[in-house]
C-alpha cells in the first residue's frame, strides 16, 4: 500500500485471523476449539486496520504519541466534544481504581448484577464498597432499584447498555432521563462496549449528556464491534475537568497505548461501511438463534450484543462441558443465573454447529 494514500499521514495491515492453536505442556499440539466465549468479533477487523498495522510493523522503533493526538483529535470531533473530553486506552479498571483511591474508604459503587465487574473489581483494593442490583425479570437494568441505592456515600453508578452478559437495552427514554437525574446525585460511568451492534445507536448512546456538562463518563471499546481485540484499546468521554484530573493520575493518556493498537484503532474510524456491514452479519446471525430458542421454548433475552442469552434448564457447568465435548467453548458462568448460557456470535458455520448441539442437548 501506498503510504500517500492512507487515511491518515502513518502506516499499517496483517493476515487474515490466526487460528486458535492449543499446545500442550509436551509441545504437541491440540485440536482446535470453536471459540464462542468472549463476545469477538470473528469477522476480523477493517481491511483498513490490517493494512496500517502491516505497514506500522516497521514503525516499531518510533513512540506513537503523535498517533495518540491524532486518533484523540479524531475521536472528539467524531462525538462532538473537545479533545480535553478525551481519555484513550481501556480505562475501566484504572477508572475504578482511581475513584475508590480519591475518595472516603468506604465509597460505594452501585451496578448490576450478574455483570461486567472490571470497574468494580478494581475499587476493592483501595477499600470500595460494591452495591450488585439484580437485573429486572426482563435481564435489563433495573433503574428504579438502582436509584433507591443510591446515597452519600456513592461514588460512582456504573451501567453496561446493551448490558452483558443479557446483552439487553433499556428503553433510550428511560435510560437517558434516569443517567441525567442521577449524575446531579453521583458520578455515572456507562459502558457502551456493545451499543454499535444495536441499529438505534446513535439515538440510544450517553455521550449526549456529556457534551450538556452533566456528571456521565462514557466508555466505548475498539475491541468488539471493530474486532481489534487483539489490541485492546478504548477510550472514554468525560467533562473536561474530571478527564483532566484522571489524565494527570495516569488514566486514559495516550502515551500508555501501544503504536499498532493506536494506528489500528485510527485506520478503523477511517472506514465508513465497516460498522454497516457487521453490523448486519451479527444481527442476521442473532436472529438465527433467537429463532431457534423460539421455537424450542426456551427463555432468553432480547439480546442487542453480539452474543446470545438463554436458560437452559440445567447447571451452567453440565451444559459447558457439554459443548466442550463437541469442541465449542460458551461464556462463563454469571450466578445467580446459574442455569443460564452465554454464546457469542461466531462466523455462520461455527453458529450453525453451536445451534445444532443445543438443539441436540436440550431438544
Amino acid at each position: 500500500m501506498n503510504r500517500r494514500n492512507h487515511p491518515f499521514p502513518i502506516g499499517l495491515a496483517l493476515g487474515g485471523p490466526a487460528s486458535l492453536i492449543r499446545v500442550s505442556a509436551e509441545g504437541a499440539r491440540q485440536p482446535a476449539r470453536t471459540r464462542l466465549s468472549l463476545n469477538e468479533n470473528p469477522f476480523g477487523p477493517s481491511p483498513l486496520a490490517l493494512a496500517v498495522v502491516r505497514d506500522e510493523l516497521s514503525e516499531l522503533c518510533r513512540y506513537g504519541r503523535e498517533l495518540g493526538d491524532i486518533l484523540t483529535q479524531r475521536i472528539a470531533a467524531r462525538e462532538g466534544l473537545s479533545m480535553d473530553e478525551v481519555m484513550i486506552g481501556d480505562i475501566l479498571e484504572p477508572l475504578g481504581f482511581r475513584l475508590a483511591q480519591d475518595g472516603p474508604s468506604g465509597g460505594e459503587f452501585v451496578y448490576s448484577e450478574p455483570g461486567y465487574t472490571a470497574l468494580v473489581d478494581a475499587v476493592l483494593p483501595s477499600g470500595g464498597v460494591v452495591i450488585g442490583v439484580p437485573l429486572n425479570y426482563e435481564l435489563e437494568n433495573d433503574l428504579p432499584v438502582i436509584a433507591s441505592k443510591v446515597n452519600e456515600r456513592t461514588r460512582a453508578v456504573y451501567l453496561v447498555n446493551p448490558h452483558n452478559p443479557s446483552g439487553t437495552v433499556s428503553d433510550t427514554v428511560s435510560f437517558i432521563d434516569f443517567v441525567r437525574e442521577m449524575s446531579k446525585r453521583t458520578l455515572v460511568i456507562v459502558d457502551e462496549a456493545y451499543l454499535e451492534f444495536d441499529s438505534d445507536f446513535e439515538q440510544r448512546t450517553a455521550i449526549g449528556l456529556v457534551r450538556e456538562g452533566e456528571n456521565v463518563v462514557v466508555f466505548r471499546t475498539f475491541d468488539k464491534i471493530f474486532g481489534l481485540a487483539g489490541l485492546g484499546v478504548g477510550y472514554g468521554i468525560a467533562p473536561k475537568a474530571l478527564a483532566t484530573s484522571l489524565k494527570n493520575a495516569g488514566v486514559g493518556s495516550a502515551d500508555a497505548v501501544d503504536r499498532l493498537s493506536l494506528a489500528a484503532a485510527l485506520a478503523s474510524l477511517q472506514d465508513a461501511n465497516y460498522v454497516t456491514t457487521t453490523r448486519a452479519k451479527v444481527a442476521a446471525e442473532r436472529a438465527k438463534w433467537h429463532e431457534l430458542l423460539g421455537s424450542m421454548t426456551l427463555r432468553h433475552s432480547d439480546s442487542r450484543g453480539n452474543f446470545v442469552f438463554f436458560e437452559t434448564g440445567r447447571p451452567h457447568h453440565e451444559i459447558a462441558a457439554a459443548m466442550r465435548a463437541k469442541g465449542i467453548e460458551v461464556g462463563r458462568a454469571f450466578p445467580p443465573l446459574d442455569d443460564w448460557v452465554r454464546i457469542s456470535i461466531g462466523l455462520p458455520h461455527e453458529n450453525a454447529m453451536a445451534r445444532a448441539v443445543i438443539a441436540e442437548l436440550l431438544g
